[in-house]
């Protein structure tokens, strides 16, 4: 079997691949990203959130995305009945970007990759590892190629940011519980067709269930007219309709008047499809010569949309330790990376865990929120969750605590 080597492997070709090869080979440090498709290929999770420019920028690929010609985006927008309210993240508690893109993942992704092989990074499509071996000094991947033959690989550092497939949590069994329960979710793309000034396409809309707390719809728009719209809900409530999954969407879009008039003049003309128990966790988000990025180590949940934002942040810490060990310094890959990487994954848990419970909807559509409130609330909404300066990053149990202690009042 041949051997190859390589400064750092990545396995996936995704937001966290593609940004942690462009930090480091602007660094100057040799990359080989892997993946088992061919690009572009549909990803759900089209919204962004604000904070992701920054690593977009810092990866050399701020020009790519803002010539892709993606809508706009500079807030968010909660529903439920007769009930609206919109967080614009340009007036946020913390600083830096207010705005960011809702983007089709499909050619989303496919940007980022390209600038990372402009960059010089090498990547193979279409490329899938088998087997992984890190109890040596250096990592040993092993790879079939498109024509079934099978290669290895020994890096001097390996990343995984394989997303939903998680390689390395799968072969070096690293699975552990999420601590959530196990939901669901419907979705699909369609010509949306929304009537003009009644929709902000500059905002995702979170739609709420007229009946069911945590049963929850998504309505994100594109920029040609068509919108990404899912559904979202623990699988044993969705599993009680039935038909096919464009029937059970279709189904639950209609017990909501509000938004099934926004789309009634909608063509459906994507097959919907689901994913469940999508929820996931790790013992831990590095090891002997690797380390996690993104979805490979923990999924929380769509709703506030924090999943590429994550993905760049795991990127760009795990960049930032992978250059410091090349030069000879010492790395605590746990207080370096991991605690890091999980303050913010934390914040966004406690927030994920008070919206299912109804309390943090409460808080959004209170009528006397202060405006410093909502600037605190936004800048996490809009992905600054490691701002320790801000009460809710520091501390969002208690902040929120006391917050729903106050609506209730």
């Amino acid at each position: 079997m041949e051997n190859q080597v390589a400064d750092v492997l990545i396995i996936g070709a995704g937001p966290a691949g593609s940004v942690a090869a462009g930090l480091l080979r602007r660094q100057g440090i040799g990359v080989l990203v892997l993946e088992k498709e061919t690009f572009p290929r549909f990803s759900i999770g089209e919204s962004l959130l604000p904070q992701s420019m920054e690593y977009i920028e810092a990866a050399g690929m701020l020009q790519a995305v803002v010539e892709a010609g993606f809508q706009y985006k500079n807030g968010a927008a909660f529903a439920r009945g007769d009930r609206y309210v919109d967080f614009d993240f340009r007036d946020k508690f913390s600083s830096g970007w207010g705005t960011t893109y809702q983007v089709q993942r499909a050619d989303f992704d496919h940007v980022l990759i390209r600038e990372a092989a402009k960059q010089g990074a090498e990547v193979r499509f279409r490329h899938q590892v088998t087997d992984v071996d890190v109890s040596g000094a250096q990592p040993v991947v092993t790879v079939r190629d498109p024509d079934g033959n099978s290669y290895r690989v020994t890096s001097r550092f390996l990343l995984d940011a394989s997303g939903f497939g998680r390689i390395l949590p799968r072969l070096l069994q690293l699975e552990s519980p999420s601590g959530f329960p196990v939901r669901s979710a419907i979705f699909t793309h369609v010509e949306d067709r929304v009537m003009p000034g009644t929709f902000d396409r500059n905002k995702i809309r979170v739609g709420i269930h007229p009946r069911h707390v945590d049963v929850w719809y998504w309505t994100i728009p594109f920029s040609n007219g068509r919108c990404s719209l899912g559904v979202v809900a623990e699988k044993a409530f969705l599993d009680g309709y039935a038909g096919s999954d464009t029937e059970r969407l279709q189904a639950l879009v209609n017990e909501d008047p509000a938004l099934s008039g926004l789309l009634a003049n909608a063509v459906w003309d994507t097959p919907a499809r689901h994913i469940a128990g999508y929820a996931a966790n790790v013992k831990s988000l590095w090891g002997n010569g690797y380390a996690l990025l993104g979805n490979a180590g923990e999924f929380l949940d769509p709703v506030f949309s924090s999943g590429v934002t994550i993905a760049f942040k795991s990127a760009s810490l795990a960049a930032a330790c992978i250059a410091r060990e090349f030069a000879g310094e010492t790395v605590d890959w746990e207080a370096d990376y991991a605690r890091i990487l999980k303050s913010g994954v934390d914040c966004f848990r406690t927030f994920v865990d008070a919206w299912y419970a109804g309390s943090f909807q409460k808080l959004v559509f209170h009528p006397n929120a202060t405006p410093d409130i909502r600037r605190m609330i936004s800048a996490v909404l809009a992905g600054y969750a490691w701002d320790r300066s801000n009460p809710f990053v520091r501390d969002p149990q208690r902040g929120l605590s006391v917050l729903g202690q106050y609506c209730d009042d």
